[in-house]
């Protein structure tokens, strides 16, 4: 009897090695290495392969191929809709992860009973609940539909016969981990399983046309756990975020091969599942305290979107040598950096200074023309001046304390109009082109002692 070979895989990032080694070689994981068993590949006999022996598709010239625009199915979630592109492409293959309890089995299983009312066949595969447990679930949310049907099975070779069974439009995997192939010998969970499996899931997604939905567990880190080609291998990946203990969850798409990467879906958390929240600035703005140092409006887009938010600055004389730095919802290093442009150019003493900064409501800015915002909200807390409740301020501030024009200031006005807000401090290169809404004062500024002199009289 021939011997078992083994090779030892890092269950991070999928290096192999036919050594057990301390430390990963290639992500620097320590203890991530794992044995597990080689099975041998069944090779293809020797000699000339032609793509008509193999049934496989010849090359094809790129002008004769005739292209069609994908037809999309609706999962009548709007939010959802919008950050897949329009709704669940056929044949696609979509990651979704998120912290355990955030709400990514509620809405998947929402989604599933929203398509299956429309006729849709549905199949909700959960390799981590019973059929009893899903039933629950499904009787707590009102869900109670005839094409929606449930398995609690986690071998694939099984899914995929049930899914060749009843033709479903959509299939809800839940969760990849837990879902193993019988021909690999590693434990579910495990590198080779999940990429085995994912690939297997893939092939039958593109030949099938078949729409996989694919849970993904995540790490301490925050990101999906398994090898990084999992990424690569799907056509979507989306991110559920937010705290378990807020009502507010938002989704978040940072790979999509059929729409922009920039959208994002906001849901409320209730009893009955996940609702949509349709104008979000509403409710990040509806507990801003009034009269408040530090605080200050910004209209910022994501994707098609335009949302108002409130940064809040906290600035207090530093107790040690080296003052803190501390940021949520907006880079770290792009608040020192207009720390370092306030010192210079405006002359606020900012280095013996501690500086906290918090976006409210969770959202997570990384677009340049929230700088405005932030510098403004820094400067308010430092001086301990109170700005406008109903001033929004847009605008990127460049090295030199410029303020440089920023992208779709129209839409950002008519939305900060909409809200009831009477002043916008905005870039002056953005000022003309445009119509100005009715009840809104425009200001336009070019340096960061303009906008401070605008916004805090001086």
């Amino acid at each position: 009897m021939a011997k078992k070979k083994t090779k030892f895989m890092c269950q991070e990032c999928g290096y192999e090695s036919a050594k057990w080694m301390g430390k990963c070689p290639g992500c620097h994981q320590w203890n991530s290495m794992v044995e597990e068993f080689v099975v041998p590949s069944n090779h293809r006999a020797r000699g000339f392969v032609t793509s008509a022996n193999t049934g496989h598709k010849k090359p094809e010239p790129l002008h004769t191929i005739k292209g069609e625009a994908e037809a999309r199915i609706s999962t009548n979630i709007g939010e959802l809709n919008r950050v897949l592109g329009g709704g669940v492409v056929p044949g696609s293959l979509v990651l979704v992860g998120g912290d355990p309890g955030i709400g990514k089995s509620t809405m998947l299983l929402q989604a599933s009973a929203r398509l299956a009312e429309q006729g849709q066949t549905v199949l909700y595969v959960s390799g981590e609940e019973s059929v009893k447990q899903t039933k629950m679930r499904s009787d707590r949310l009102n869900i109670f539909t005839e094409k929606l049907y449930v398995l609690a099975e986690t071998d694939l070779d099984y899914i995929e016969s049930a899914i060749d069974e009843i033709n479903p439009a959509l299939v809800v995997i839940d969760s990849i981990q837990t879902v193993f192939q019988s021909t690999v010998t590693s434990a579910p969970g495990s590198v080779s399983q999940v990429r085995e499996c994912t690939s297997h899931l893939m092939r039958i997604a593109k030949t099938k046309g078949v729409a996989v939905f694919i849970v993904g567990h995540v790490t301490k880190e925050g990101a999906i756990a398994g090898p990084r080609m999992l990424e690569h291998m799907v056509d979507a990946v989306l991110y559920f975020e937010g705290e378990r203990h807020h009502a507010y969850r938002l989704l978040r798409a940072v790979k999509n091969r059929f729409g922009s990467t920039n959208e994002l879906g906001v849901f409320e958390m209730k009893e009955v599942g996940l609702e949509e929240v349709t104008n979000p600035s509403e409710i990040f703005l509806e507990e801003r305290s009034q009269g408040a140092a530090g605080s200050t409006v910004v209209a910022s887009m994501e994707g098609t979107r335009t949302m108002l938010v409130e940064i809040q600055a906290l600035i207090s004389p530093t107790s040690f040598g080296n003052p803190r730095r501390m940021a949520t919802g907006v880079d770290h290093n792009r608040v020192s950096l207009l720390m370092a442009v306030l010192e210079k150019r405006v002359g606020l003493l900012l280095q013996n200074q501690d500086a906290y900064l918090n976006v409210a409501g969770g959202v997570k800015l990384d677009e340049p023309a929230v700088d405005l915002a932030v510098a403004v909200s820094i400067a308010s807390s430092f001086r301990d001046k109170i700005t406008r409740p109903t001033d929004v301020i847009i605008g990127e501030i460049g090295l030199t304390g410029e303020v440089r024009r920023v992208s779709r200031i129209e839409q950002r006005i008519h939305e900060a109009a909409k809200l009831g807000f009477e002043r916008a401090i905005i870039p002056q290169k953005n000022i003309g082109g445009w119509t100005f809404p009715a009840g809104i004062q425009i200001i336009g500024v070019s340096t960061v002692a303009e906008a401070l002199e605008h916004a805090l009289g001086g």
